[in-house]
């Protein structure tokens, strides 16, 4: 039986399209790394609580900010257990010519403060402003990312405008970016057996793209995943075909016979000798990019940088109780130590770690507060800091 799996920059953690249940025809959905680094485990776990829940905007994507998290294992994200697959491109695929690169882009991304990195692929819809889309999963739990310009070579660090974690589509900005070219559209609902392109850095190498021809086999086809908690979500009328898309490939172009984009790369099966890839139709990727670009927020698309305080919390003490902080960030910077208590930020007082991530996740990254807290000895002390991003969730 085939399973169809999301093409992971690096696992997700909990949420809307993670993990696996049965599809429409009862095939199973894995989730595998696109391409990840291999971070090796801490020697031991700490007994602490990692405040916040995935895409928590208190404390980033449900651990604090960095380090371990419990839902994955001792690797950050990077010790998947799914079953992992071949990363090479397949025999049917090619490298990208110039047209067929055009407008495609490399996404690299670092990963919860430097524990991985990351790799996938992108589409530039906006050249004048460097407006980039990829899917939600190549830039979950990244703090920092780059694109490069597949034509040009060029690399630039980019910025996360906005996510859609539902429907895995998300937007950057790159910086300081010239104008630069953008890929065509085509919007219009694809037949069974029209002929399309996969191109997309395959194998997550950062290399030359690669083209994988191939054919439309259902243009509406429901995919079923599971929730971490139980439920289940459907993403519907995903654009079903049979090149040979592989990880790496996420976020990239699907092109019709002229060329045009018709879709986003999302998820492939293994376990089978012909390859079935699965793609976001592009005029569901440029109605999300439009709500993100346009500051619209909804149940699924959120728009900027949750803050981010930066610190461990330490579970079973009743308080806000610092075990870790982390090096650099915003806590760090303020003076804050393990052991520390934080009770109050901005004036709102934090008697619990609920309290402090309510009282936190009404900021926004980038606001300055004044953080309240007593030391390991009892005394008080105050100071004024800059909320930095979390990663994103």
């Amino acid at each position: 039986m085939s399973q169809p799996f999301f093409l992971r920059r690096a696992l997700r953690r909990a949420g809307a399209t993670v993990a696996a249940t049965a599809l429409a025809a009862s095939t199973v959905l894995t989730v595998v790394p696109a391409h990840a680094a291999t971070v090796p485990p801490p020697a031991s776990a700490p007994e602490v609580d990692w405040p916040g829940s995935p895409g928590d905007p208190a404390f980033g994507p449900g651990y604090g900010g960095y380090g371990p998290n419990a839902g994955l294992g001792p690797y950050g994200g990077y010790a998947s257990p799914y079953d992992q697959v071949p990363v090479t491109a397949g025999l049917d695929a090619t490298d990208a010519t110039t047209a067929q690169s055009r407008g495609v882009v490399m996404v690299s991304t670092v990963v919860e403060f430097g524990s991985g990195e990351g790799a996938g692929t992108g589409m530039v819809i906006d050249g004048d402003d460097g407006v980039v889309v990829t899917n939600h999963h190549v830039v979950e739990g990244s703090t920092e990312v780059t694109v490069t310009v597949a034509t040009t070579g060029e690399t630039y660090d980019a910025e996360v405008l906005g996510t859609d974690a539902l429907h895995d589509v998300a937007v950057l900005r790159l910086v300081d970016a010239p104008s630069m070219p953008e890929v065509t559209t085509n919007t219009a609902t694809l037949d069974v057996g029209d002929a399309v392109t996969a191109v997309g850095d395959a194998g997550g190498d950062g290399g030359t793209l690669t083209a994988a021809p191939g054919t439309v086999t259902d243009p509406h086809e429901p995919v079923t995943v599971s929730n971490d908690d139980g439920t289940e979500t459907t993403i519907r009328n995903l654009i079903e075909v049979d090149a040979d898309i592989i990880s790496g490939d996420s976020g990239g172009a699907l092109l019709d016979g002229d060329g045009d984009v018709v879709g986003m790369n999302v998820a492939a099966s293994s376990g089978r000798s012909d390859i079935v890839g699965y793609v976001i139709p592009i005029r569901r990727v440029l109605r999300i990019a439009d709500d993100i670009l346009s500051g619209e927020e909804s149940s699924t698309v959120s728009v900027g940088y949750d803050a981010f305080l930066g610190v461990q919390l330490a579970s079973g003490t009743g308080a806000a109780t610092i075990a870790a902080v982390l090096e650099g960030g915003a806590a760090d910077e303020a003076g804050l130590r393990a052991g520390d208590i934080v009770t109050a930020v901005a004036g709102t007082a934090t008697p619990t770690i609920a309290a402090l991530r309510r009282a936190v996740a009404s900021h926004d990254a980038g606001d300055e507060v004044r953080v309240a807290w007593t030391d390991s000895l009892g005394e008080a002390h105050s100071a004024d800091l800059t909320l930095g991003r979390a990663p994103v969730a």
